[in-house]
């Protein structure tokens, strides 16, 4: 029975080792709260490490029947794999290039290879359990390279991927050494998710910019398949914060609290030790509040708590004493005997406390530089059972998107966080009311539980589409039953791609004039009374008409804006605007003048950049910078970008080979139907194609037509197949008759 399996680098467990025995302590955060329904059913399984160095071979044993009992599975790391994939890698290459701190990255080779070798290590793990009938969801950037491998062990299963940290744009991003194989080894899994738009959109970037595969509506095409990106808030378990926050104990300790705080407004600041939650710019705007506003002195605390994280790393040393100097520095000038306007806590603290803090607290200071989600602001809102309180939010913060009646600041502007502060503490009731109850509804409906349902239902739909996308090899059975149904039909239609479909491309348009052979085939085809004939291209229509007008066959130019039915002349289907040709061709030439060998093909309408000829890689790069461009262009008027076979080309909207076969399809009696193409613009011609025609796609699997062949070698011999065996018969049947 098909299973899921949960990957991540830690277990919702942590385990500890303490004179021989072993203690197991689940683990509050959001993930396993999110997946505790999910991976305890049935077979399902959660893979991950279990949070501490273990070598002994019996203990090790015995961790992995005791988590087995509760559907975990241990990978365990050596200490070295620790200091260099995780300590290593993970948190001094990935964390900060990922967090727009590029300054604090490290570039070695040595924990480079460890991170792969790690990733391997969990890959291999996963094969002793993993069927490929199974759904595997991997998480978050310590693992970037684990859908790949998994892909190439296990290539039919379903592998979802879900990054919990930012994904920067291009400009950072490239900056990784290693950028090609992080894409490359994310783009193994069938759905690529992330908690925002702007993360998907920069993902998109860097794969289009890095690798030079398109996307269009989150789909990204690598040639042989085809996966798709998405975003997808995470949400807290709403319940869980809103009891806790009801119980006895929380209220109990809510009072307490009070009288030790003692002052009647209580800012709250909770943060795991990180340069990323900008805890200094904090501390910052508020000792300039506290300056600016002196009639709040000794009415307002700030209860900050910094929770402890690789503070004996270097960076993390200094961010801990840059704190603890602010935090002596604020009190030190402005606390009296009965009041310090800092209460600074460096420790983990329960879930309890935490709550007693969200409840007491008027106002919620939540202002990372650069966050994935931040799920604090949410547990805050959660909370707030009275519906009184402020929340303080940074635009940097996933939770920006959905928490809009936060006050949003920008952390890097200290002035708009002191105003925030002097909005947030005069707020009249009722408009905090107001904005609080808003957040708790969008909180209450798109909790951790819509978000796990969401994002596995996206799953499920983007595997039934790429089985609906998945070709079959044209073989001897499939011919022959194509052949039999071809020699009973009196009528049909053969619609056939000029380039990449009967002929291969050129490195000059020019020079892709058909052979004698091609010429020969053609006429064979067109002469017989029962076919029809259809030849499309994106070619010009003078190309055509002189390689193939004399024949008695009917043709498509340009991409559909053109059609000549047999013995008649040229016609178009629509009224076609071409003043925008001029404004584009300038971008164009531009391309040309930064790329020798390029040169601009102007259609009637339509304009293409052609780069065969140029140096390999370069045309690829500038190729993947001009669809960025005309994309962006285009996205406000009627013009569509077509990312071809080493060409990118501008059109009308209109424009479309699929509406164009409509027309012979509509017109013309058809008991046998034949299309052929090779790229992503002729999808529209096996679209417009009805369900028993016979649909072959050249030069990879990866369509909506039912059939593949290699390319136009095959293509041509399938046709004199198609010929022959028709002749045959025809003699068979003269004899016997």
């Amino acid at each position: 029975m098909a299973k899921l399996i949960i990957v991540s680098n830690r277990l919702p467990v942590k385990l500890q080792e303490k004179e021989g025995k072993l203690k197991y302590t689940p683990s509050e955060g959001g993930l396993a709260t999110g997946l505790g329904s999910i991976y305890k059913k049935k077979d399902n399984l959660w893979i991950g490490w279990p949070g501490t160095v273990i070598d002994d071979l019996l203990i090790q044993e015995q961790v992995v029947e005791d988590l087995s009992h509760e559907n975990m599975y241990p990978v365990f790391l050596t200490d070295n794999e620790i200091k260099e994939f995780y300590e290593g890698f993970s948190n001094e290459t990935l964390w900060p290039s990922f967090h727009y701190f590029s300054q604090y990255a490290v570039y070695d080779h040595d924990l480079w290879e460890t991170y792969v070798e790690v990733n391997q290590k969990y890959c291999d793990e996963i094969l002793k359990h993993a069927n490929p009938n199974d759904t595997i969801w991997v998480h978050d950037y310590q693992l970037l390279l684990l859908p790949s491998m998994l892909r190439k062990k296990l290539p039919d299963s379903t592998i979802g991927f879900f990054q919990h940290i930012p994904f920067p744009s291009y400009e950072v991003f490239r900056l990784l050494p290693w950028r090609r194989e992080l894409l490359e080894g994310m783009l193994g899994a069938d759905l690529v998710g992330f908690h925002t738009y702007d993360d998907m959109r920069h993902f998109l970037s860097s794969v289009n910019r890095i690798l030079g595969y398109g996307g269009m509506h989150g789909w990204i095409n690598t040639g042989n398949r085809s996966l798709l990106v998405d975003s997808f808030p995470m949400g807290i378990d709403y319940e869980k914060y809103a009891s806790v926050a009801a119980s006895e104990e929380v209220l109990k300790l809510e009072q307490e609290y009070r009288r030790n705080v003692g002052t009647e407004n209580i800012i709250i600041s909770i943060d795991r030790l990180d340069y990323s939650k900008g805890i200094p710019q904090r501390l910052e705007a508020f000792e300039m509040f506290l300056e600016r506003y002196p009639e709040f002195h000794e009415k307002v605390t700030l209860v900050m708590l910094v929770v402890p994280s690789r503070d004996a790393v270097e960076k993390y040393k200094e961010l801990k004493e840059e704190v603890d100097e602010l935090v002596g520095r604020i009190n030190g000038k402005y606390s009296h005997i009965n009041w310090n306007p800092i209460q600074y806590f460096y420790r983990s603290l329960p879930l309890e406390t935490l709550s007693a803090f969200y409840r007491m607290a008027n106002v919620a200071l939540v202002t990372p530089m650069r966050d994935g989600m931040n799920l604090v602001c949410k547990e805050y809102v959660a909370s707030k059972l009275d519906q009184k309180g402020v929340l303080i939010l940074s635009e940097m913060a996933g939770a920006s998107k959905e928490l809009s009646d936060a006050l949003l600041i920008n952390p890097n502007d200290i002035n708009k966080m002191v105003d925030a502060l002097y909005e947030a503490l005069t707020m009249p009731v009722e408009e905090q009311r107001q904005h609080m109850i808003n957040m708790q509804e969008t909180l209450k409906r798109y909790n951790i539980h819509h978000w796990v349902g969401l994002f596995m239902d996206r799953l499920s739909y983007v595997k039934i589409k790429q089985m609906s996308m998945e070709t079959s090899y044209l073989d001897d059975a499939t011919f022959q039953e194509m052949s039999d149904s071809y020699e009973m039909a009196s009528s049909r239609l053969i619609f056939l791609e000029y380039d990449g479909g009967l002929t291969n491309y050129k490195s000059k348009p020019l020079l892709a004039r058909p052979d004698e052979d091609l010429l020969e085939l053609l006429e064979n085809l067109s002469n017989n009374p029962k076919n029809r004939v259809v030849v499309i291209s994106s070619r010009e229509k003078a190309n055509m008409e002189d390689w193939l007008g004399h024949l008695n066959l009917d043709i498509v130019a340009e991409h559909g804006v053109w059609l000549k039915q047999r013995g008649s002349g040229w016609k178009t289907m629509m009224s076609l605007m071409d003043d925008w040709k001029s404004d584009i061709r300038l971008i164009l030439e531009l391309y040309v003048d930064r790329t020798p060998g390029s040169f601009i093909e102007e259609k009637e309408h339509s304009l293409v950049w052609h780069y065969r000829r140029v140096e390999t890689g370069l045309g690829e790069l500038r190729a993947r910078e001009l669809v960025n461009h005309l994309t962006f262009l285009a996205s406000n008027s009627n013009l569509q970008v077509l990312d071809g076979q080493m060409a990118v080309e501008i059109k009308a909207q209109e424009v479309n080979k699929g509406k164009a076969t409509s027309h012979w399809l509509n017109m013309y009696p058809h008991e046998f139907v034949l299309a052929v193409g090779d790229d992503w613009g002729d999808e529209e011609i096996f679209k417009a194609m009805p369900r028993n025609a016979y649909t072959i796609k050249t030069g990879n699997s990866y369509s909506i037509a039912k059939y593949h062949l290699d390319g136009p070698g095959e293509v041509r011999e399938m046709l004199f197949k198609l010929i022959k065996q028709e002749s045959r018969e025809a003699s068979n049947a003269k004899m016997t008759g």
